[in-house]
């Protein structure tokens, strides 16, 4: 596993938990919207972060901390990434996984050695637009095929989707409420345009808190539980 970066504790990547914070390099999307675009255009430019340091770093945490917040780029696509949850789980700590779910065989084998405590799925767009994710095509059938693992899954999760204007609308929310019904909680969160990949969107405005309201009503019609974040409900 190759670490990107490391920070201290926080209280809000982990439900109920108080976590460290991994991150990793590499995606394979490069959303306009994406807060860590370093990480994925060009992650080489960051040193790795020895695993060794981390986990003993981690060990002296292990009183304080309930668990570590895995994040990115996108996990999965590092090959360590699962050697890596096996350490931690070593450690007695408690893993949320960061994912785009488009590699589903790998989140599989995960949940598979309960390596997984948390799951948290970004939902980006309707899933018939996810080629505008990136500057080729996306197949949308790896991500659907997450939604089904997840749903059945032995550990607790959210679908997330971050409300970028263009590419998050009524009838995006409801194509995502038909792909995830019946899942547990959808957490709707708002757009921040600073900092975004694409530079043209850090002078854009997001969404108004109504817009964002009445998505997550159309939202309750399709999942068990709706949450807002960065906007007050």
């Amino acid at each position: 596993m190759r670490i990107k970066g490391f920070q201290g504790t926080s209280l809000l990547d982990f439900p109920g938990r108080l976590a460290a914070l991994v991150f990793s390099g590499g995606c394979n999307l490069t959303c306009p919207y994406c807060h860590n675009p370093g990480l994925v255009l060009d992650p080489g430019q960051y040193p790795d972060y020895p695993i060794e340091d981390l986990l003993a770093d981690l060990r002296r945490r292990s009183g304080f901390i309930d668990g570590v917040v895995v994040s990115g780029g996108e996990p999965t696509l590092d090959p360590g990434l699962e050697s890596f949850l096996l350490q931690l789980k070593e450690l007695g700590l408690q893993i949320k996984l960061d994912t785009n779910g488009l590699l589903p065989e790998v989140l599989r084998r995960l949940l598979e050695q309960r390596l997984v405590d948390y799951l948290a799925i970004d939902l980006k767009t309707s899933p018939k637009r996810y080629s505008e994710l990136h500057s080729c095509y996306v197949d949308s059938a790896p991500l659907l095929e997450t939604i089904d693992l997840t749903r059945s899954a032995n550990c607790d999760y959210e679908f997330r989707t971050t409300c970028v204007p263009q590419l998050i609308e009524a009838d995006d929310i409801r194509a995502l409420g038909m792909a995830i019904k019946g899942a547990r909680l959808w957490v709707l969160q708002q757009f921040v345009p600073q900092h975004s990949l694409d530079a043209r969107l850090h002078e854009s405005d997001p969404h108004p808190p109504q817009t964002v309201h009445d998505f997550s009503r159309l939202a309750a019609d399709y999942v068990t539980d709706v949450k807002l974040r960065g906007i007050a409900e």
